[in-house]
């Protein structure tokens, strides 16, 4: 969050944002699930400019094995930014950010995942931002939960999530690149809609009490919005599932 530049108009005379977007209004979001087939489980979101593929493995046996938990399985994050992601080259490698948002990732996850049905097992995520646009620890937490759905991990319900900010003095939603960069606030929000429960909730910036409760509730009805087309793209994927077994054992039967 920084100061504006004086020729960079964040919102227009007619409330519109750089994008055109009004200030309740989400970037276009697609999600697909089942996309790696050496992974148990992944997904690919594309968000707005962002894009982000996730591939769950597990759950497998712990390494190192001190790491072991004899009561419950360790949900395991890894979330990275390619150095192609943004337009000046990132430094190859995890960096301080890259720890944080692994950790509130594994985290929000853990607290879904009933992680209580596999003693002394990991359940690893990988998370690689390969084109970055403002809101990729949103995009990487939408995509994981679709990806341990996908690899069918047991879960209470999916995390969708979605960001709310503060942007000239006006709160607004799923910020982009420029908002982010140069917007008063960031709050990222992890929601389960099942529950109701907020598994990640951050705040960059400063906001009065009035602003951050209107923004946390833009976010959560984003999160449910999300959580629709979460659902919608693991359906695609259980209906592509169905046909091709169903294309396999009609190509058995006619072989016999």
């Amino acid at each position: 969050m920084g100061g504006t530049p004086t020729d960079l108009k964040l919102i227009d005379e007619n409330g519109r944002r750089l994008d055109g977007r009004r200030p309740d209004e989400m970037r276009p979001l697609r999600i697909e699930a089942g996309v790696l087939k050496r992974a148990d489980g992944s997904a690919y979101v594309e968000w707005g400019l962002n894009k982000v593929m996730a591939a769950v493995y597990g759950p497998r046996e712990c390494h190192p094995r001190h790491l072991q938990n004899t009561e419950r399985a360790l949900v395991q994050c890894r979330y990275n930014m390619a150095s192609f992601s943004v337009d000046d080259r990132k430094r190859p490698g995890p960096d301080r950010r890259s720890h944080e948002i692994s950790k509130i990732i594994s985290e929000a996850l853990t607290h879904v995942v009933f992680t209580e049905y596999f003693p002394r097992t990991s359940i690893d995520v990988y998370i690689e931002v390969l084109q970055a646009n403002a809101g990729t620890r949103c995009a990487g937490l939408t995509a994981a939960s679709v990806a341990l759905a996908d690899a069918g991990v047991p879960m209470r319900d999916l995390v969708a999530s979605c960001a709310a900010g503060k942007v000239s003095d006006t709160v607004v939603l799923d910020l982009g690149k420029e908002e982010d960069n140069f917007g008063q606030a960031d709050i990222p929000v992890g929601y389960v809609p099942r529950t109701g429960e907020i598994v990640l909730l951050q705040m960059d910036g400063d906001l009065t009490h009035e602003e951050f409760d209107k923004g946390l509730h833009m976010a959560v009805e984003a999160c449910k919005k999300i959580s629709d087309i979460q659902r919608d793209a693991l359906k695609r994927r259980y209906s592509a599932r169905t046909q091709d077994t169903e294309i396999d054992s009609t190509e058995r039967s006619e072989a016999v």
